[in-house]
């Protein structure tokens, strides 16, 4: 019991991505330019699906959702470390570790299962064009973007509760810039063992299975394309594909790098590096991406620039 009420009362100590690296003044103003960068990026996305019509659909409604959850996953780390960085402190308290852990996994998980149901999104609109207004009416994509908070809220419940129940009576110092479960399980004093294969276990289910169906549905997407016989068509279709798979490749590599690898094969600086990329990288280069392939962002952007009277000449 004694040992439960350290844990509960004391703080951690967060070792920080900059103290790492050779020139941390350098890396830290390269993180601070990533962030702002991703923040609004996304932000713009945000605005331009919410104010143009010619977006309302349930591609770029989901492409909101990501946008959203791309928002949060840096606002959860960067203004916490910068703020370490700073100050030169690296303590964060227990509630700020579990609130941390909760709101990661908490997105970690939808955006998983929204890149599945995007993937499941374009299989529809290639191979079943005449199908997709059923398929993938307003009430469908409300349920299944849902079905993706609810699944990251039990999931994030389930982690945070017992990560944290553990008694944690040794170090209390987290080679991380942030709450992360594997990098908190390493200094609990109990056998954490078994947690530790149900977490491989669930690895399965959020990462590969999810991987698997968005690997089956680009299959069929891009055997159709082929056989398209327009090449504007074939062009249009492949143009929004291909910016789908690159964002799934980018947050997927990362994130089956960190939970499926096993932690022998990686250091805490490899972490460190794998984590800052699905957590500030990819969240920077999501926008990038769909803004400059996708011509109907392009148009919007264009259309509240020449409202606002900006629209280079």
């Amino acid at each position: 019991m004694r040992d439960m009420n350290q844990s509960v009362t004391s703080d951690f100590f967060l070792v920080g991505l900059f103290s790492h690296s050779r020139s941390p003044q350098l890396l830290f103003s390269l993180v601070a330019a990533m962030f702002i960068v991703g923040l609004l990026g996304n932000t713009v996305l945000l605005f331009l699906i919410y104010m143009d019509s010619r977006l309302h659909t349930p591609m770029y409604f989901m492409l909101s959702q990501l946008s959203l959850f791309d928002v949060g996953f840096p606002l959860v780390t960067i203004p916490k470390m910068a703020s370490d960085f700073l100050q030169g402190e690296g303590s964060i308290s227990f509630g700020g570790c579990a609130a941390q852990i909760f709101f990661l996994t908490l997105m970690g998980v939808a955006e998983g299962i929204l890149l599945t149901l995007m993937s499941y999104d374009r299989y529809v609109a290639v191979c079943r064009p005449l199908q997709y207004p059923v398929l993938m009416r307003r009430q469908v994509c409300l349920l299944m973007v849902g079905c993706s908070w609810l699944a990251g809220v039990l999931n994030a419940s389930i982690q945070t509760s017992v990560t944290l129940n553990f008694s944690y009576c040794a170090s209390h110092i987290v080679d991380h810039f942030f709450c992360e479960v594997p990098a908190l399980l390493k200094l609990s004093c109990a056998d954490t063992s078994a947690y530790e294969l149900a977490l491989s276990i669930s690895g399965v289910l959020i990462l590969v299975l999810p991987l698997s169906l968005i690997t089956t549905s680009y299959g069929h997407v891009l055997g159709a394309v082929l056989r398209m016989r327009s090449e504007e068509a074939r062009n249009k279709a492949f143009t929004t594909c291909s910016s789908h798979i690159t964002v799934v490749g980018l947050f997927y590599g990362a994130a089956v790098f960190v939970y499926m690898v096993p932690g022998a094969y990686h250091s805490p600086q490899q972490d460190n590096v794998a984590s800052l990329f699905y957590g500030l990288v990819t969240p920077m280069l999501n926008p990038l991406i769909y803004s400059l392939r996708n011509r109907e962002v392009r148009m919007a952007l264009v259309k509240v620039l020449s409202r606002a009277g900006l629209r280079p000449k």
